[in-house]
């Protein structure tokens, strides 16, 4: 006898529907894009860029945010006319934010008050509520309090390496090893990100051990950042050792989805070195990307840099984060820079210099 009750038979096919919009809607997105760029400087490295800014959510964390919402329904926790909440400093809410419209749910982002103000505005205007905390160690807390409500709490930083299906599922390092099928450097030497959550990390890093490939795995992380004090000591408990302004990557401690094992290098990034980056990355692009992409960009030209003194060519790989223009109010504002004692002109001149040929490494 099916002793199941009206209101739970009418929340599955609610959730039966909502996985429905979600397929639909990865159907209808394409891939993003896979930029190669030819540097004089290192005649014998192929650089390649995934522009995940591309995503209709405007970053990489488009992917995530479409897992951790299967994930939620498919274990049963989201449902109809439920509110949605996490903890986020910006992109991965955003995208959160994206889907909930989507599903017709309303969201809430706990998040540091400093997150970029572009940020906070682009919130808005998908409907979400932005519950800024002054104090950022307390956001996990106020996330609590909105789950203790009944809220459904994605939890991108508990969840998020186990939310992807890492083995393929068009992930992230899926799709970037079909991309480059029919490159003369199929099997790149390098892959470059950053670490957030660390599901990013986690996926490549599991997805190259699975396809038996020799490409490294390298985190670029800001200078003092927890992944990079952790995975050096292999301390869970580390910390980091000073603050960054570079929003999404960086965390302040160990985040429950770094993978220490599956990373075969870190290169940490000073904050200056990386808005830098991200200002470079204009000039070769044309389009403008958040912090974190100027620090991936910065570790692949070291990275170049040390196999060029061993003779080594080949490719490396790596990704741009998310769209700058949520960042005109901080790192492409000259005001927001010299309040914060950043002085761009040194490394701006070193990156162009390694790029060009004329410096032996990007470090000023």
């Amino acid at each position: 006898m099916n002793t199941t009750s009206s209101a739970a038979r009418a929340d599955r096919v609610w959730s039966r529907q909502a996985l429905l919009v979600l397929e639909r809607e990865a159907l209808r997105s394409a891939d993003t894009h896979l930029l190669r760029l030819d540097f004089p400087g290192f005649p014998d490295v192929a650089f390649y860029f995934k522009d995940e800014a591309a995503h209709p959510s405007g970053s990489l964390k488009h992917r995530l945010a479409r897992s951790l919402y299967l994930y939620a329904l498919c274990n049963g926790r989201l449902h109809e006319g439920q509110e949605v909440v996490d903890a986020s400093s910006g992109s991965t809410a955003i995208s959160e934010a994206w889907f909930a419209r989507l599903l017709g749910l309303h969201f809430t982002a706990v998040m540091p008050a400093s997150t970029a103000p572009g940020k906070i505005r682009e919130l808005r205007a998908l409907g979400a509520h932005c519950d800024l905390v002054e104090d950022a160690s307390r956001t996990r807390e106020r996330v609590a309090e909105h789950v203790a409500r009944g809220a459904c709490g994605l939890d991108q930083f508990g969840l998020a390496e186990r939310a992807t299906d890492w083995r393929g599922n068009n992930n992230i390092a899926e799709s970037i090893h079909r991309q480059l099928s029919r490159e003369t450097h199929s099997e790149p030497a390098w892959i470059v990100c950053g670490a957030g959550t660390g599901g990013t990390s986690a996926t490549i890093g599991r997805y190259l051990r699975y396809r038996r490939l020799e490409t490294g795995l390298c985190v670029a992380e800001p200078t003092g950042g927890a992944f990079a004090t952790g995975w050096h000591r292999r301390d869970r408990q580390a910390c980091a050792s000073q603050p960054t302004l570079v929003e999404g990557i960086g965390r302040a401690r160990v985040e429950p989805c770094f993978l220490f094992d599956v990373v075969d290098a870190v290169e940490e990034v000073d904050d200056a070195a990386s808005f830098a980056g991200a200002w470079l990355l204009r000039e070769i692009t044309g389009y403008r990307y958040g912090g974190s992409s100027g620090t991936n960009l910065v570790a692949c030209l070291r990275l170049a840099a040390a196999m060029r003194e061993v003779g080594q060519g080949g490719a490396i790989v790596s990704l741009l984060c998310d769209r700058g223009e949520r960042y005109d109010d901080t790192l492409f504002a000259p005001a927001w820079l010299a309040a914060h004692g950043i002085d761009l002109a040194p490394w701006c001149a070193s990156l162009r210099a390694c790029i060009d040929g004329h410096a032996p490494h990007p470090d000023p």
